[in-house]
């Protein structure tokens, strides 16, 4: 249900109180005998808010302490790139990780003169430096993504330089809950103004020579020289340092930036669907601003808080769906990218249109399917057999010109900057290729809808079998496969997926929000989509009766 005020700016009395927020996260202890108060990472790390306990100085100087000790056994002898986003939390948590980073010996690279740092520039930083030293590095993330204000994110990028996989993050939160458990006794720390003065502590331009290399993955010299106008949104996040930079070095005078200016408590945002402030520049409703100007420029994009993700605006299509975006990128790349080697694969998520493999198809390209979460291509990018790997939600990465690896992380800011390439290459905006695509391949219905779930519940969900279905049809459609495990690598999805010969449902609990998601796409109709999501709701609602 769409929440009567989305879409619309926020009251004054909805922003979040930045000192009560920053007081609670030095001042609350959380109790690790309770499950929502304990170090938990998801898909996307470790989240949570000081004000619920979930996010604290206890939080971050255990799972810090825990990443130090990691990377000592694993054999990391080089330096920890740590990057941060606008979020308000993102800095306390800094300095905390930086006190246990130095205390255990680490060498530091922090941001130069206080500048955040998106996700993109991080992987970049660990995999430039890995290339060139014997002394490998790898990295820390402090953002919750487009979650609100109040939220707090923690990541951990090893030295291939993406999302830690699950063998590495169940570790250090299990290290994490041990340390919160002992009253932090094994914490090794010292104080902020001893750590930021010791010769560990490095500061670090990150975005210069990521900026300079931009060339090298996106034609920069056709959109500098194609006179498109176009509009960079920072929805006040970390692409706020990056944008200026490229308009400087390209010269792009035809780029205008907006919402380029700090202010953590996002105030400026359009409510999302739910009411709630949240940056997710894949959402209508936090794009309304934006929106208005869609027909003020040929192109204008946004990222979210930490730039891993794309929103993409058009005269034609308004804000794209992401997955019609990844659909169009995919064809592009595969198109015109002539060095690439023909072997490449194409890299989604199981929850991804598949719209992806009707293009691939066409152009006799290999679909590698993975459960959801960006970590299951970081292998791929980062040994290039992976020619691009993107989700649902909006991220994305791909290989240089060259096909050799260029971040395995997603990158939101490549990907903007790839919609006005393929503008200026095309002569059309990418909402008119996705139209081409679907009077080609047929039009697909997709949506998402989450559901409250208990902790409880979440469980359940995550360790479903086939054998738990007992529905034989999908919307008067025969059930043709029942997925527990992603074809593409045989990891364990965390849910289900039924498939039909039109149609498709996902079901899969949050990894950090007390919700399920259910997927579904129809290659009938809308109302067909309709019948999808009612299904798969009352499959989930029979599945959660018979375990009560």
């Amino acid at each position: 249900m769409i929440n009567s005020r989305a879409g619309k700016r926020a009251d004054i009395n909805m922003l979040v109180d930045i000192p009560r927020l920053i007081s609670a996260y030095y001042e609350y202890t959380p109790n690790p005998k309770i499950e929502e108060q304990r170090v938990i990472f998801g898909t996307s790390g470790h989240r949570g808010s000081s004000l619920k306990k979930s996010f604290n100085e206890a939080h971050i100087s255990a799972i810090t302490q825990a990443v130090c000790e990691y990377r000592k056994s694993a054999g990391i002898n080089g330096p920890l790139f740590i990057g941060i986003d606008t979020h308000a939390l993102s800095v306390p948590a800094q300095n905390t990780a930086v006190e246990v980073s130095i205390a255990n010996g680490v060498d530091v690279y922090i941001a130069k003169e206080g500048v955040y740092t998106p996700t993109p520039l991080l992987s970049f930083a660990i995999l430039q430096h890995n290339k060139n030293s014997s002394q490998i590095a790898d990295g820390i993330v402090i953002t919750p993504s487009h979650n609100p204000p109040e939220d707090g994110g923690f990541k951990y990028n090893p030295p291939n330089g993406g999302p830690a996989d699950t063998d590495i993050t169940s570790w250090i939160a299990n290290r994490s809950n041990e340390l919160l458990e002992n009253g932090l006794k094994d914490v090794k720390r010292v104080s902020i103004d001893e750590a930021l003065h010791s010769n560990l502590c490095n500061r670090y331009d990150f975005v210069t020579p990521y900026v300079e290399s931009l060339s090298q993955i996106v034609d920069m010299n056709v959109i500098a020289n194609s006179g498109l106008k176009i509009c960079a949104d920072a929805l006040g996040g970390s692409s706020l340092s990056v944008y200026p930079k490229i308009k400087d070095i390209y010269s792009l005078d035809n780029m205008d930036i907006i919402n380029e200016h700090y202010d953590p408590t996002f105030s400026f945002m359009t409510l999302d669907h739910d009411g709630k402030i949240r940056m997710d520049c894949s959402s209508p409703y936090a794009m309304a601003s934006l929106l208005k100007h869609k027909d003020n420029y040929d192109l204008a994009f946004a990222n979210d808080t930490d730039a891993d993700r794309h929103g993409i605006v058009t005269p034609v299509g308004g804000l794209m769906n992401p997955n019609h975006f990844l659909s169009v990128a995919i064809w592009y790349l595969f198109t015109y990218r002539k060095d690439w080697n023909q072997n490449l694969k194409i890299g989604k998520t199981l929850v991804s249109s598949a719209m992806i493999d009707r293009v691939a198809k066409s152009i006799s390209k290999e679909v590698y399917e993975v459960p959801v979460g960006f970590k299951w291509f970081v292998d791929g990018l980062y040994e290039e057999w992976l020619g691009f790997g993107g989700e649902e939600s909006a991220g994305a990465s791909f290989l240089k010109f060259d096909g050799t690896v260029w971040s395995t992380d997603k990158d939101g800011i490549i990907m903007d900057l790839l919609s006005v390439e393929i503008k200026a290459v095309t002569g059309k905006d990418p909402a008119e290729i996705y139209n081409e695509l679907e009077e080609k391949f047929g039009r697909a219905y997709y949506g998402r809808v989450d559901a409250v779930a208990t902790t409880e519940q979440k469980k359940i969900l995550k360790n479903l079998s086939a054998s738990d279905i007992t529905a034989n049809t999908l919307s008067g459609e025969k059930i043709k496969q029942i997925l527990t495990k992603a074809p593409g690598n045989g990891a364990s999805i965390g849910g289900l997926k039924l498939i039909t010969a039109n149609g498709w449902v996902a079901m899969r609990p949050s990894g950090t929000e007390d919700i399920y998601k259910i997927y579904a796409e129809s290659f009938i109709s809308q109302e067909h989509l309709a019948e999808l999501q009612s299904d798969a709701s009352k499959i989930i609602s029979d599945i959660f009766k018979a375990n009560r």
